[in-house]
């Protein structure tokens, strides 16, 4: 059994592996509500076809298990990458509690398709170098402690929210509690990669009024963080005074590259750490 990210709606986002998962299966179950359709051009005449938004985890399984007894391959079709809000886990644990083989096919999450479509890295030397993946609490599933939005806010990094549209309200106020300033970058996606895709720039001081203006509830990611709009930064990795093990540094850009982070501070760091960095770590 191969379960199959089919990425963030378009269908020319498959891997080739996902196409070849899906073209060999027996057996393909899809999300008719989160997966395009195209994605089914790919399954072989006669495949069986069912679409999960009507099927409980017990029906899934038990088509797993008929499979499995009939000797027929199975593709499910999950939207996204399935690592991510997939209902991955339960399904993996089911399959190894009945012996059945499972594999998995990452898929392009839709967070890093609407940083594409926005034209953006989301990772801007000296700005911000990590990215925070979570969704808002009071949903159907409970937050953990200590991973309410706010917390995370406090890093002030890049965060990417998902599921969260419907509680705009809350979300901005759990994003200036956290700290992020009202003026700091939003992008909201709706069907990120569909064909009635609606991406939208705002602050976070905007934020839920621009969701409610647009009346966006499911299907709708944000992306929050000041790397959204930072400019004039440069990694090393593509500095001339900076080398690793393809490429020499020019001496005179080296010297000027240590000038500048003696200058920021960085020299006092540990002699390990810049070695790090020279070897091609940033």
């Amino acid at each position: 059994m191969t379960i199959v990210g089919a990425g963030p709606g378009a269908a020319d986002l498959l891997t080739f592996r996902a196409a070849r998962a899906i073209a060999e299966a027996d057996v393909v179950i899809w999300a008719a509500s989160l997966v395009r359709e195209e994605v089914l051009e790919h399954a072989r005449a006669g495949a069986e076809i069912l679409d999960s938004a009507s099927m409980s985890l017990e029906d899934v399984v038990a088509v797993y298990e008929r499979a499995s007894r009939e000797g027929l391959a199975v593709a499910r079709i999950h939207s996204g990458d399935p690592s991510l809000w997939g209902g991955t886990q339960e399904q993996v644990d089911r399959c190894a509690e009945l012996g059945i083989e499972v594999e998995i096919v990452p898929g392009v999450s839709s967070f890093s398709a609407v940083a594409a479509i926005a034209g953006r890295e989301l990772t801007i030397p000296e700005v911000a170098q990590s990215v925070i993946l979570t969704r808002l609490g009071g949903g159907k599933t409970p937050m953990p402690p200590g991973e309410e939005v706010r917390e995370f806010a406090r890093h002030g990094t890049t965060m990417a929210v998902f599921l969260s549209a419907a509680r705009s309200g809350q979300l901005a106020v759990e994003l200036l509690e956290g700290g992020y300033p009202t003026d700091t970058p939003v992008v909201i996606a709706h069907q990120a990669t569909w064909p009635d895709e609606l991406v939208l720039r705002c602050t976070v001081g905007t934020l839920e009024e621009t969701v409610k203006e647009h009346r966006l509830w499911k299907h709708t990611l944000f992306l929050v963080g000041p790397a959204l709009s930072a400019s004039g930064t440069r990694s090393h990795l593509y500095h001339p005074g900076h080398f690793h093990g393809h490429r020499r540094a020019e001496p005179a850009a080296r010297r000027a590259l240590r000038a500048a982070r003696r200058a920021s501070g960085v020299a006092g760091a540990p002699a390990a750490r810049e070695t790090v960095r020279e070897a091609g770590g940033e």
